[in-house]
């Protein structure tokens, strides 16, 4: 059994990628017998028992999206007394360099330490804070990116060597063989609005779509008062706010099609992986990001990035064609078990044995750096060849 810290900048209350693959990754460790604590801010009840909760986060703007993230002494106090007291043999980080308890966690340097990047297109806190950032990864002991888009965005300002594992799924929480589908064409949106994300392409291709088709949209965020209000007159569209993620799930299970119409900026497509675990057909853009997972005509429609009509025609033929209807939901359902949160907990597991291996063998030191080291006494974590020779004695 391993003790492994999954150590998160984002706010594990509030819905997002990096934060359900946080989650998602320590279930899979716990259901296999591992000891995961997931240490991330957290605003209110933690969602699951095995989160420690490092305070209320802070909305911050980066990137063209609002983060929420705990970038403030008193997060960094508990994160510090959290990774000391629970001595991890790894510790585990997502998006390493995001200011909060990840660079905390990093800067320690207590155990060996796998940091995960997500993010892909561009970043201006990279770039704007390139040498500080350069300096904190040097910490890691591996660095792990998401996609080839996230190794490339990591490389050009971090460099260092990168392992490329997907982000995972947990196949079987999406499967609801007993919920029905809506009786009318229903398409799906679900996500933090950003007009990245392109919902306003979605909404303008319901012009093109029948009276009949309606829409639900699980979103908010700044500016999406401002979409309402000049979308808000057609009754076919449901307006539902941020959802919990069991409605998530059940309106997965019932929709006829999920659409995803981002323009840019995806470093993964998780969003879609999810629709095609729970049978939903898939209308996606043809962007770098969705590539990772989708296929045009085998598990998705995919179209041009910004263009209603020609969104609006792939939908129609999702919701009307039967045939390439089944032949969508049939490819996604193979898709997704490519993508396992199993298979992907598996290699990680490689990762960590492999680090305690080489600690173990002094063939890697971990040195905690000078501000820790004057409280080498007060340290409770031991290295593993110290472990190792205690156990002979």
């Amino acid at each position: 059994m391993l003790r492994i810290a999954m150590v998160s900048p984002y706010s594990v209350s509030v819905p997002g990628g990096v934060q359900a693959q946080v989650l998602g990754l320590a279930r899979e460790l716990r259901r296999i017998g591992h000891e995961v604590r997931v240490l991330a801010p957290c605003d209110g009840p933690p969602p699951e028992p095995f989160v420690t909760p490092l305070g209320n986060s802070l909305p911050t703007a980066a990137n063209g999206s609002v983060a929420p993230l705990a970038p403030d002494p008193s997060a960094a106090l508990r994160t510090i007394r959290a990774l000391n007291d629970e001595a991890f043999d790894v510790i585990h980080l997502h998006e390493p360099i995001v200011p909060g308890p990840t660079v905390t966690a990093l800067l320690l340097k207590l155990a060996p330490t796998v940091g995960t990047f997500h993010a892909a297109g561009d970043s201006t806190s990279y770039r704007v804070l390139n040498k500080t950032a350069r300096w904190a990864a040097e910490h890691l002991t591996v660095r792990v990116a998401v996609s080839e888009s996230a190794k490339e965005l990591a490389s050009r300002y971090l460099d260092g060597e990168y392992t490329i594992l997907f982000n995972g799924i947990e196949v079987q929480r999406y499967s609801r063989p007993s919920t029905q589908r809506e009786a009318s064409p229903t398409i799906f949106f679900c996500g933090r609005y950003e007009p990245r994300k392109g919902l306003e392409v979605l909404l303008q291709a319901m012009a093109h779509l029948p009276k009949n088709v309606n829409l639900w949209i699980a979103s908010d965020g700044v500016g999406i008062d401002d979409l309402q209000n000049t979308y808000g007159a057609d009754e076919r569209i449901t307006w539902l706010g941020r959802i919990t993620e069991e409605d998530k799930l059940d309106r997965l299970a019932r929709c006829t099609t999920f659409c995803a119409p981002s323009l840019r900026g995806e470093s993964f497509g998780i969003v879609l992986l999810e629709a095609m675990a729970a049978g939903a057909a898939l209308v996606a853009s043809n962007i770098s990001g969705y590539n990772n997972v989708a296929t045009h005509q085998k598990n998705a429609l995919l179209v041009e990035p910004g263009n209603p009509v020609a969104l609006s025609e792939a939908l129609h033929e999702a919701i009307t064609n039967v045939s390439k209807r089944e032949q969508l939901v049939a490819g996604g359902h193979a898709r997704a078990q490519d993508f396992s949160m199993q298979r992907l907990a598996q290699l990680y597991i490689e990762i960590y044995n492999k680090l305690l291996n080489d600690e173990a063998e002094r063939l890697l030191e971990i040195a905690p750096n000078r501000f820790v080291a004057m409280f080498e006494d007060r340290v409770l974590r031991r290295p593993k060849f110290l472990n190792n020779r205690l156990n002979t004695q």
